[in-house]
Protein backbone atom coordinates (compact mmCIF):
# COMPACT_ATOMS: atom_id res chain seq x y z
CA UNK A 1 0.00 0.00 0.00
CA UNK A 2 1.65 3.36 -0.94
CA UNK A 3 2.02 6.09 1.62
CA UNK A 4 -1.33 8.21 0.62
CA UNK A 5 -3.59 5.29 0.73
CA UNK A 6 -2.36 4.04 3.86
CA UNK A 7 -2.59 8.02 5.18
CA UNK A 8 -6.07 7.54 4.48
CA UNK A 9 -7.18 4.43 6.16
CA UNK A 10 -5.24 5.41 9.14
CA UNK A 11 -7.47 8.74 8.77
CA UNK A 12 -10.91 6.57 8.21
CA UNK A 13 -9.66 4.37 11.40
CA UNK A 14 -9.11 7.92 13.77
CA UNK A 15 -12.20 8.71 12.67
CA UNK A 16 -14.71 5.53 13.28
CA UNK A 17 -12.80 5.43 16.54
CA UNK A 18 -13.44 8.90 17.56
CA UNK A 19 -17.08 8.32 16.56
CA UNK A 20 -17.57 5.30 18.50
CA UNK A 21 -16.45 7.20 21.35
CA UNK A 22 -18.73 10.13 20.75
CA UNK A 23 -21.40 7.61 20.89
CA UNK A 24 -20.48 5.95 24.31
CA UNK A 25 -20.01 9.09 25.57
CA UNK A 26 -23.11 10.70 24.88
CA UNK A 27 -25.48 7.36 24.72
CA UNK A 28 -23.66 7.04 28.68
CA UNK A 29 -24.81 10.57 29.23
CA UNK A 30 -28.03 10.46 28.12
CA UNK A 31 -28.90 6.90 30.53
CA UNK A 32 -27.89 9.09 33.15
CA UNK A 33 -30.02 11.67 32.42
CA UNK A 34 -32.80 9.43 31.96
CA UNK A 35 -31.78 8.37 35.57
CA UNK A 36 -31.61 11.25 36.80
CA UNK A 37 -34.18 12.20 40.08
CA UNK A 38 -34.83 15.82 37.89
CA UNK A 39 -35.79 13.69 34.77
CA UNK A 40 -38.16 11.37 37.07
CA UNK A 41 -40.12 14.07 38.66
CA UNK A 42 -40.71 15.86 35.06
CA UNK A 43 -41.54 12.38 34.26
CA UNK A 44 -44.15 12.11 37.48
CA UNK A 45 -45.31 15.79 36.60
CA UNK A 46 -46.54 14.47 33.63
CA UNK A 47 -48.59 11.26 34.82
CA UNK A 48 -52.46 12.67 34.53
CA UNK A 49 -54.54 12.27 38.21
CA UNK A 50 -58.09 12.51 38.52
CA UNK A 51 -60.04 14.71 41.38
CA UNK A 52 -63.62 14.42 41.49
CA UNK A 53 -66.60 16.26 43.72
CA UNK A 54 -69.10 18.83 43.53
CA UNK A 55 -69.72 22.62 44.07
CA UNK A 56 -72.01 25.01 44.44
CA UNK A 57 -71.69 28.10 42.69
CA UNK A 58 -73.68 31.98 43.38
CA UNK A 59 -73.40 34.15 40.12
CA UNK A 60 -74.06 38.03 40.95
CA UNK A 61 -74.89 40.08 37.39
CA UNK A 62 -72.79 43.35 37.94
CA UNK A 63 -74.07 46.08 36.18
CA UNK A 64 -74.56 47.63 33.10
CA UNK A 65 -75.64 45.60 31.15
CA UNK A 66 -75.44 46.23 26.91
CA UNK A 67 -77.84 45.53 25.00
CA UNK A 68 -77.89 46.04 20.89
CA UNK A 69 -80.07 44.57 18.45
CA UNK A 70 -79.08 40.60 18.20
CA UNK A 71 -77.22 40.32 21.67
CA UNK A 72 -76.67 41.33 25.33
CA UNK A 73 -73.17 41.67 26.58
CA UNK A 74 -73.16 41.31 30.42
CA UNK A 75 -70.66 40.50 33.22
CA UNK A 76 -70.92 38.92 36.13
CA UNK A 77 -68.90 37.58 39.47
CA UNK A 78 -69.02 34.12 40.92
CA UNK A 79 -68.12 32.63 44.42
CA UNK A 80 -68.19 28.50 44.31
CA UNK A 81 -67.66 26.04 47.09
CA UNK A 82 -65.81 23.03 46.12
CA UNK A 83 -66.45 19.80 48.06
CA UNK A 84 -64.29 16.26 47.23
CA UNK A 85 -61.00 16.31 46.10
CA UNK A 86 -60.66 19.43 46.13
CA UNK A 87 -61.90 21.43 49.03
CA UNK A 88 -61.85 25.01 49.01
CA UNK A 89 -63.57 28.39 47.82
CA UNK A 90 -63.14 30.42 44.06
CA UNK A 91 -63.67 33.89 43.05
CA UNK A 92 -64.21 34.49 39.76
CA UNK A 93 -65.33 37.36 37.16
CA UNK A 94 -67.42 36.18 33.67
CA UNK A 95 -67.53 38.30 30.56
CA UNK A 96 -71.29 36.95 28.72
CA UNK A 97 -72.44 37.32 25.47
CA UNK A 98 -76.07 36.07 24.81
CA UNK A 99 -77.91 36.43 21.60
CA UNK A 100 -81.87 36.81 21.01
CA UNK A 101 -81.57 32.98 19.20
CA UNK A 102 -83.23 31.06 22.52
CA UNK A 103 -79.59 28.86 23.46
CA UNK A 104 -76.88 30.78 21.87
CA UNK A 105 -74.43 32.16 23.67
CA UNK A 106 -70.72 32.85 24.44
CA UNK A 107 -68.77 33.07 28.06
CA UNK A 108 -65.25 33.54 29.01
CA UNK A 109 -64.28 33.52 32.97
CA UNK A 110 -61.20 33.66 35.08
CA UNK A 111 -62.03 31.80 38.59
CA UNK A 112 -59.02 31.49 41.34
CA UNK A 113 -59.40 28.66 43.25
CA UNK A 114 -58.38 28.64 46.99
CA UNK A 115 -57.87 25.57 49.01
CA UNK A 116 -56.36 21.71 48.70
CA UNK A 117 -56.08 19.24 45.85
CA UNK A 118 -56.17 15.68 47.16
CA UNK A 119 -54.60 17.09 50.70
CA UNK A 120 -52.05 19.79 48.83
CA UNK A 121 -52.58 23.15 50.28
CA UNK A 122 -52.77 26.38 47.50
CA UNK A 123 -54.35 28.09 45.23
CA UNK A 124 -54.56 28.58 41.01
CA UNK A 125 -56.39 30.11 38.38
CA UNK A 126 -58.75 28.39 35.95
CA UNK A 127 -59.47 30.29 32.47
CA UNK A 128 -62.76 29.74 31.32
CA UNK A 129 -64.38 29.85 27.30
CA UNK A 130 -67.13 28.56 26.49
CA UNK A 131 -70.19 28.65 23.36
CA UNK A 132 -73.68 27.48 23.42
CA UNK A 133 -75.10 27.04 19.95
CA UNK A 134 -78.61 26.69 20.12
CA UNK A 135 -78.17 24.53 23.32
CA UNK A 136 -75.19 22.38 21.99
CA UNK A 137 -72.13 23.52 24.65
CA UNK A 138 -68.89 23.48 23.66
CA UNK A 139 -66.29 24.22 26.96
CA UNK A 140 -62.87 24.49 28.14
CA UNK A 141 -61.48 25.41 31.61
CA UNK A 142 -57.89 24.82 31.89
CA UNK A 143 -55.29 25.42 34.38
CA UNK A 144 -53.40 29.19 33.24
CA UNK A 145 -49.85 28.09 33.15
CA UNK A 146 -47.80 28.62 36.26
CA UNK A 147 -50.52 29.91 38.42
CA UNK A 148 -50.33 27.71 40.90
CA UNK A 149 -49.30 28.36 44.62
CA UNK A 150 -48.20 26.82 48.05
CA UNK A 151 -47.93 22.82 47.20
CA UNK A 152 -49.68 23.98 43.96
CA UNK A 153 -46.49 24.99 42.23
CA UNK A 154 -46.51 23.40 39.02
CA UNK A 155 -49.73 22.27 38.76
CA UNK A 156 -51.80 21.91 34.62
CA UNK A 157 -54.60 20.32 34.14
CA UNK A 158 -58.15 20.39 32.38
CA UNK A 159 -61.65 20.65 34.14
CA UNK A 160 -64.78 19.42 33.22
CA UNK A 161 -67.81 20.89 34.47
CA UNK A 162 -71.02 18.05 34.70
CA UNK A 163 -74.26 19.81 35.45
CA UNK A 164 -77.15 17.18 35.88
CA UNK A 165 -80.41 17.90 37.78
CA UNK A 166 -79.80 20.64 38.72
CA UNK A 167 -76.19 19.82 40.65
CA UNK A 168 -72.91 21.06 39.76
CA UNK A 169 -70.17 18.23 39.80
CA UNK A 170 -66.37 18.22 38.35
CA UNK A 171 -64.23 16.04 37.18
CA UNK A 172 -60.43 17.36 36.43
CA UNK A 173 -57.39 15.51 34.95
CA UNK A 174 -54.01 17.29 35.80
CA UNK A 175 -50.36 16.96 36.31
CA UNK A 176 -48.41 18.50 39.71
CA UNK A 177 -45.21 17.22 40.66
CA UNK A 178 -44.27 14.84 43.85
CA UNK A 179 -43.61 16.81 47.05
CA UNK A 180 -40.28 17.38 48.14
Amino acid sequence: MNMPGRALLVLRVAAGLVLASYLVVFGSLAYARRQSPATTAAQNADVKKHAKGTFEVKVNPEPPEDKAEGSTLGRMSFDKQFHGDIEGTSKGQMLTAATDVKGSAGYVAIERVTGTLNGRKGSFVLQHSGTMSKGALQMSIIVVPDSGTGELISLAGRMTIIIAEGKHSYDFEYSLPDAH
